[in-house]
């Protein structure tokens, strides 16, 4: 296929930019922009071409969801949890048969991992009864909800973190609440409950020690901040010539060179830029920012969105002090 950042900067100026303040109105993403993305193989960006994937590596990863984002931020929110599960099933090997469908965008997939991920007590577990695992806990972020038909989730077995896959629908045993927004609220998210959930037990993708998944964490965080640098990238395309033009490259290449050590403050310096951006392109608009439905308003709530989102404590750490909200030092 052609240049996979190319097709996104295309779909991001010719759909998703044009219809983003009708996507916001709306409180949901269109099914129909999701099908343009999976109809141009972006569903498959991070797979393998033996199951149909476009086997893209990081550096065109990235750019793509930059270019995305930098049209609609919901959209491109709704897709990139998709892309995880991607990932994660080709790197497990298992579900070939799932895999292909994923790639193909005929299945689109979500995630449910924090609850078990991060540190502390886990607030999703699964035990083993029989044929089946059984899933007990909440997640209070999954995106996509009433648009994907599957879910990755992840929950605690002891030392261990299973990776499961469950179906996305509602019943008796599986609850969601939707969780009111400040920006994105297209992207249908919502808090899981799962209240003595049964799923057969080949439904398991693969099980890795809880220390080594804490451990990979920062595999993650580069893309994340590609979601900042697209909103950079739109207020800079919507001001006109100026220094974020500079300043965007600059954090692309700063988050591309970082390692597991640097990408925490590489992260915060991405999302204070984009908010920073956002204050200049308020400026820049003038009075109509502060009108409902404009793209300043709009991009304004959504780097607001972004200071928060998949932090870690060294994130928020960097951000504090670049905001000038750091705790004073022993």
């Amino acid at each position: 296929m052609a240049d996979p950042v190319a097709t996104a900067r295309r779909l991001a100026e010719d759909l998703l930019a044009p219809a983003a303040a009708a996507v916001e109105a709306a409180g949901a993403v269109p099914r129909g922009h999701l099908d343009a993305l999976a109809g141009a193989g972006l569903y498959g960006l991070t797979g393998p071409r033996s199951a149909g994937g476009l086997g893209a590596d990081a550096v065109t990863v990235a750019g793509v969801v930059e270019e995305l984002a930098a049209g609609d931020l919901a959209t491109t929110f709704v897709w990139l949890q998709h892309l995880g599960v991607v990932a994660r099933l080709a790197a497990a090997g298992t579900h070939p048969a799932l895999l292909a469908d994923l790639c193909a965008g005929r299945r689109r997939a979500g995630v449910a991992l924090q609850a078990a991920t991060r540190p502390g007590p886990p607030a999703m577990t699964v035990r083993a009864d029989g044929d089946d695992l059984v899933l007990d806990g909440a997640v209070p972020w999954v995106t996509g909800w009433g648009a994907v038909d599957v879910l990755l989730v992840a929950a605690r077995d002891g030392a261990d973190v299973a990776f499961v896959l469950v179906d996305a629908a509602e019943g008796p045993t599986l609850a969601v609440q939707a969780q009111p927004l400040v920006a994105v609220q297209a992207s249908a998210t919502v808090e899981l409950r799962l209240t003595g959930h049964r799923v057969p037990a080949d439904r398991l993708v693969r099980r890795r020690p809880f220390a080594e998944v804490l451990a990979s964490d920062a595999a993650t965080l580069r893309v994340n901040g590609s979601l900042a640098l697209g909103l950079v990238r739109r207020c800079a395309r919507l001001v006109g010539n100026s220094p974020l033009d500079g300043e965007l490259a600059a954090a692309r290449a700063r988050l591309d060179a970082a390692g597991p050590d640097e990408l925490p403050a590489a992260r915060a310096e991405a999302a204070a830029l984009a908010h920073r951006a956002a204050g200049a392109l308020a400026v820049a608009t003038g009075s109509g920012a502060v009108r409902s439905g404009s793209d300043a308003e709009r991009t304004l709530r959504e780097a607001l969105f972004l200071l928060v989102f998949g932090t870690r404590p060294a994130i928020r750490a960097a951000l504090l002090d670049r905001l000038g909200a750091a705790p004073p030092r022993r």
